[in-house]
């Protein structure tokens, strides 16, 4: 007797529980129509910045079925990331939290090829698909649209039970399954904390961030000369930027993670100052292979420790 879509929508959201995920939830494949006309109009003042991928594929972005015409249903996944220790983007020269340990993008995409295989030895051969920040897909609104939480003022995904604190996966199927209720709250309120707190300015409206002004774009996706007009604003960030999440009242519901990959290495969290100020491209080699760090490589990443210092002078 073949499973049904319920019998099958719940083996995958045990699967994904059972891989170490925090929330799943499913929704059919349909074009996105209130994000359609907020994206565009983001990309049509230039907030993406030097970013142009996101012009790119736009329709497709918008529209999971012309991505590939097979896809049936949206399956959306969060891992936490919180860290045990949080000294990293503490101290003087300051890593986001996401990017502590191993690059995100092997871990999560591993765990969900897991659960399409979880998926294939109970229904037989099925066609999948499985993304982290790899391909043209808003995951944020598709995780709304799943009802894992709201877009929050300060672009990132929020969820009542967990905050904000997490990577987002997704799996495209052909498979025809049960579906959640989107989330159409938006529990943010009179709350501004985020807003009033980045030093740059850059939430210029509830949920819109431009990135020209964002110390994460600034000190990883940034090429060149950092802008003078934003240099005195950096607070220290080397890589990425945690302010907006960090006083968010609703991560106060976050809690440590339990993937190991995720910890960084014994050195890189006995840095100090001097460490940083002298760190080498050796070094730099030896403590971010793999991880998420090295995509802005040694030379961004001494651009940025070289504002710090000047910034200190």
């Amino acid at each position: 007797m073949p499973a049904s879509k319920d019998s099958i929508s719940q083996l995958i959201k045990n699967l994904a529980i059972n891989l170490g995920f925090d929330a799943c939830g499913i929704t059919k494949a349909t074009p996105l129509q209130k994000e359609s006309f907020i994206f565009k109009e983001w990309l049509k003042n230039g907030n993406h910045a030097s970013m142009t991928y996101m012009s790119r594929n736009v329709d497709k972005r918008l529209n999971p079925t012309l991505l590939n015409s097979w896809v049936s249903s949206v399956i959306m996944v969060l891992y936490n990331y919180y860290p045990h220790d949080k000294s990293l983007s503490e101290g003087k020269y300051k890593i986001s939290k996401y990017a502590y340990g191993k690059d995100y993008h092997d871990v999560i995409k591993e765990k969900l090829q897991k659960i399409v295989d979880g998926v294939e030895d109970e229904v037989g051969k099925v066609i999948a698909r499985v993304f982290v920040d790899s391909a043209p897909v808003l995951e944020k609104a598709w995780a709304v649209k799943c009802g894992l939480g709201w877009i929050g003022k300060n672009s990132c995904l929020i969820n009542k039970k967990k905050g904000s604190f997490f990577f987002i996966g997704t799996i495209i199927t052909n498979l025809e399954l049960s579906y959640d209720k989107e989330e159409l709250g938006e529990y943010c309120g009179s709350c501004t904390q985020c807003m009033d707190a980045c030093p740059t300015a850059a939430i210029i409206s509830p949920g819109i961030i431009d990135s020209r002004k964002c110390i994460s774009y600034l000190t990883i996706e940034h090429k060149g000369e950092l802008p003078a007009e934003q240099r005195d604003n950096l607070n220290d960030w080397i890589f990425g930027c945690d302010i907006c999440q960090d006083v968010c009242p609703w991560n106060r519901f976050s809690k440590p993670h339990k993937e190991p990959a995720f910890n960084p290495y014994p050195q890189l969290s006995r840095m100090s100052n001097q460490d940083w100020e002298e760190l080498d491209e050796k070094t730099f080699n030896m403590l971010f292979e793999g991880t998420a760090v090295e995509r802005v490589g040694y030379e961004g990443l001494r651009r940025n420790i070289e504002q710090g210092i000047r910034n200190k002078e």
